[in-house]
């Protein structure tokens, strides 16, 4: 969690942020060092497995809420003390575990809505039913472990009205295959990381001791900064690289800034990342650096093919593969930087980004494609925009980039450039796109 709120107002509580940031080793983790955080890693992911095998099913439901008597059964269970885990990180692997677990419960749920709103077959009293069911975390678990219900008087009345009205054994068993069919039971092979507590780290000598297995005995990573914090941190471990990295969840105040008050449409692209309603554009060369990127990986895919049989290893490929993605991230940062300090916007209109698509005929193409790193430029966009009270709007996006930002007839593009044939407006393809964008924000053509 984030440091305690109860005395910021109102007001700016709206506008507390988190956002995790990270520390580094400065030398080489040693070998031996690595060796005991490895231990604790690997003996975390024991302790989860064993949860979610234990408390990822249908009849553990109703021990999940809020997770108290998992915490004394697991204290039971002697795990701890087989392990030699020391407490600190065994219960946090155990509520990590059951944080995982919760979320996927969630998914389970969301996923089964979603099934009964398309369901032709239900009639809407047996939907409004089966909804009510999903949303109370009391009536889902009784259903699924056909137990009565233990709910307040209110509730139970209602479910009783619901259920006259259908027939409710047969929902109940449609609830239960559904959720058999696509609840998962998690599972983890990654050893390569664990949250730590404050009192199982402390700062000084410019890095941080750490405590592992042996009693009383902590090891000593140099960072590359002497800032230090205290809350709960994720420790993530790269072996072959004998790198560390720390994950600092931390707490901010949006900025407000009074004077920004310009409204701008915005068209992403795979060479440009990002051209303005206005003509400007920023990242023209993330396109150069993504091809770059991209033909190196097929390179190296192609060298590892042939030569699979004798191949030492993937550390240079790894290290390397880094690098290029550093690089590229760090330039993304860069221009989206310089895109708010010069554009100053209130409020952005952007057109949804596309998802992954289906192949098409020219491989080299395709790759340069998969590479697009749509899905970072998005996350990073939206967190400058919390960051700085920037309303992010995303507009409809059939046929954006063919209708004509002039006349809003259609027409053609090649080469970049895009042509209108009723009314003869030229103009770059993505500076037309992005005019198109800001004018259907404006007549609140957008997806909430």
């Amino acid at each position: 969690m984030c440091a305690d709120s109860q005395f910021v107002s109102g007001e700016e509580r709206n506008r507390i942020l988190c956002k995790t940031i990270r520390q580094y080793n400065k030398e080489p983790v040693p070998a031996e060092v690595m060796t005991k955080l490895l231990d604790v890693a690997k003996d975390y992911r024991t302790v989860k497995n064993y949860v979610y095998a234990r408390y990822g099913g249908i009849r553990s439901l109703s021990k999940l809420y809020p997770g108290y008597t998992v915490q004394n059964e697991m204290t039971k269970a002697e795990l701890r003390q087989k392990l030699g885990l020391p407490s600190v990180y065994y219960y946090l692997a155990v509520f990590d575990a059951l944080g995982d677990i919760k979320s996927q419960w969630s998914r389970t749920r969301s996923k089964v809505l979603e099934l009964i709103g398309r369901n032709i077959h239900l009639t809407g009293e047996e939907k409004h039913y089966l909804r009510f069911l999903l949303k109370s975390k009391d009536a889902f678990a009784a259903v699924l472990q056909q137990k009565p219900a233990e709910l307040p008087d209110a509730m139970l009345k209602r479910q009783k009205e619901l259920a006259a009205l259908t027939d409710s054994g047969k929902l109940h068993r449609y609830l239960c295959r559904q959720v058999r069919k696509y609840h998962i039971t998690l599972h983890t092979d990654v050893a390569d990381g664990f949250s730590i507590a404050e009192r199982a780290y402390r700062y000084g000598d410019h890095g941080i001791y750490i405590s592992t297995k042996e009693k009383r005995r902590r090891v000593f990573v140099l960072l590359t900064d002497n800032n230090r914090y205290s809350r709960q941190l994720y420790i993530k471990l790269y072996p072959e690289q004998a790198r560390m990295e720390i994950r600092v969840p931390v707490q901010m105040t949006a900025r407000k800034y009074e004077t920004w008050q310009n409204t701008v449409g915005l068209a992403p692209g795979i060479f440009t990342m990002l051209t303005v309603d206005n003509g400007r554009s920023y990242g023209e060369a993330l396109g150069e650096m993504q091809c770059e990127y991209s033909e190196w990986m097929r390179e190296q895919t192609s060298s590892y093919i042939r030569n699979r049989a004798d191949n030492p290893g993937r550390k240079k490929y790894n290290a390397k593969k880094n690098r290029y993605e550093e690089r590229i991230h760090s330039y993304i940062n860069h221009e989206l930087n310089r895109f708010f300090q010069s554009e100053e916007p209130k409020r952005i209109y952007i057109v949804k980004l596309p998802g992954p698509q289906a192949g098409g005929v020219n491989r080299k193409i395709n790759h340069n494609v998969a590479m697009w790193q749509r899905g970072y430029i998005r996350r990073r966009l939206q967190q400058k925009c919390q960051e700085r009270s920037v309303e992010l709007v995303e507009v409809l996006g059939k046929d954006i980039s063919r209708v004509c930002s002039s006349c809003g007839g259609m027409g053609s593009r090649k080469e970049g450039i895009f042509f209108c044939e009723v009314c003869g407006y030229t103009d770059r393809e993505k500076t037309n796109t992005a005019r198109n964008v800001l004018q259907r924000g404006l007549d609140g053509k957008v997806i909430y």
